[in-house]
């Protein structure tokens, strides 16, 4: 299979190429815009003779006919995806993630491609803290900022264009990512890099609010599960059982990094930022018989934690400018 990665610079595309290299023999095109997000650190040592790089934009309709029509498959990564940055200027949100997203679906449906388009759970809003609910394929949408609202907008293209016109595609929506290769900016490897700086940890108010991670390894291991086998038209969520609240994440990286639990910082907290996410992924455990490897979050936090330590060359470069525009916010 000849499979076209859209965003395989940014962090969870990345560990995809890198995981369909190794547990497959599909060759990858890899298209990205490298913005501030995307790093070509995170494709080096990749085999060329069944990788390529292409540096472009999804919403350039030219390069993607051209892209769309020469594979197999598009899976499609690509999105403004911080929060944080949706707030401040929600404007590259829109052009990426609607109109990104309508220029590569009106391709896959030119050339009759199998599309799979990648999605978050923030789409579904958030959930209260008490509450023992999960999401499911049929929570109603209910977004909260830009990014996620943006991000609602396109599953919704996807889904009209496979009523409307026959688009062979499914979508995933998937709970908070964390791993290798993942920004300075996002909450996990902002603390572990805080820590190996020597500066504390920086935790959002009380730190209450809870994310439901799973490591970028299992995401992939669950879209290629949907790719070759989901059922088209439909909807996938993929999650790990692995909800924490922010204040236990942060906690068990001041752990796992020889430090006290409580060396950390409380700062502002962000406006609108949701309570709480869960997933119930039952329906790819049980339609495509899929599991998680890193089952246990505290295992895979720690192999990701000895990750940046190894690999301070591919994040050091960010991190200033990160931090400067955390201090510009008061975050």
């Amino acid at each position: 299979m000849r499979l076209l990665v859209t965003g395989g610079a940014g962090f969870i595309g990345s560990n995809f190429v890198h995981f369909v290299l190794r547990h497959t023999d599909y060759d990858v095109t890899v298209l990205d815009k490298l913005t501030y997000a995307g790093n070509l650190d995170s494709l080096r040592g990749l085999p060329g003779a069944r990788f390529r790089f292409v540096r472009g934009d999804i919403a350039d309709a030219a390069l993607v006919e051209e892209l769309v029509g020469s594979v197999d498959a598009v899976v499609h990564y690509a999105a403004e995806s911080h929060n944080d940055n949706s707030l401040h200027d929600p404007r590259p949100f829109l052009e990426t993630n609607i109109i990104g997203t309508y220029t590569l679906i009106e391709a896959a449906r030119r050339h009759g491609t199998r599309f799979h388009h990648i999605s978050t759970d923030e789409v579904y809003g958030d959930l209260a803290l008490e509450d023992a609910e999960r999401f499911t394929e049929q929570t109603p949408y209910n977004p909260s900022s830009p990014y996620s609202s943006t991000k609602a907008g396109s599953d919704l293209l996807v889904r009209a264009w496979v009523r409307s016109f026959g688009l062979q595609a499914t979508i995933s929506n998937c709970s908070n990512n964390y791993g290798p290769y993942q920004h300075v900016e996002k909450f996990i490897p902002r603390q572990i890099t805080n820590v190996i700086d020597g500066v504390r940890p920086k935790l959002y108010g009380e730190g209450r609010n809870v994310r439901d991670w799973i490591h970028a390894d299992d995401h992939s291991s669950a879209v290629l599960a949907i790719l070759e086998r989901g059922r088209i038209g439909q909807t996938y969520l993929i999650g790990a059982d692995g909800e924490k609240d922010n204040r236990s994440v942060v906690e068990l990286i001041l752990k796992e990094m020889g430090q006290a639990p409580d060396a950390y910082e409380k700062v502002v907290d962000r406006p609108g930022h949701d309570l709480r996410y869960a997933i119930d992924s039952t329906k790819l455990r049980t339609e495509l018989g899929w599991r998680p490897r890193y089952g246990d979050f505290e295992a895979g936090l720690a192999a990701t934690v000895q990750w940046y330590r190894d690999h301070e060359a591919w994040w050091r470069p960010q991190k200033s400018a990160t931090e400067a525009r955390y201090q510009e916010q008061g975050q």
